[in-house]
């Protein structure tokens, strides 16, 4: 299969294209773009977040999971990372799992919640 213009131009450009991709709902297109970007530039969050929500809006949860646990390994306050892993995990129905990143992401985001 010819990639060429999923590969083609700088960083810059593929990022961008990628987030047309992204923006059209055209999630595998985008996430093509970004898998090579991210190996480029593995210690940018940001092409490897738009990659993960790719791969979670196109039901690839597994790799969607891989990329997000990376982030919050790196970042451990990284809230919507920790949001999107939590989701991820639930929505591959492991709930007991979602919770604690769930939880993490409402404190980060500063929604406590009412107390007893």
């Amino acid at each position: 299969m010819d990639t060429t213009y999923y590969d083609h131009g700088t960083a810059a450009e593929r990022w961008d294209r990628a987030r047309k991709f992204f923006d059209a709902k055209d999630y595998t297109a985008a996430a093509r773009v970004l898998g090579a970007l991210v190996e480029e530039v593995p210690e940018q969050t940001g092409p490897r977040l738009l990659l993960a929500r790719a791969y979670y809006h196109s039901a690839q949860l597994r790799r969607a999971e891989e990329e997000l646990r990376v982030i919050v390994e790196r970042d451990p306050v990284e809230q919507y990372a920790r949001l999107m892993l939590g989701r991820t995990l639930e929505r591959q129905g492991r709930q007991e799992e979602a919770e604690p990143h769930l939880r993490i992401a409402s404190a980060l985001a500063g929604d406590f919640g009412e107390r007893d």
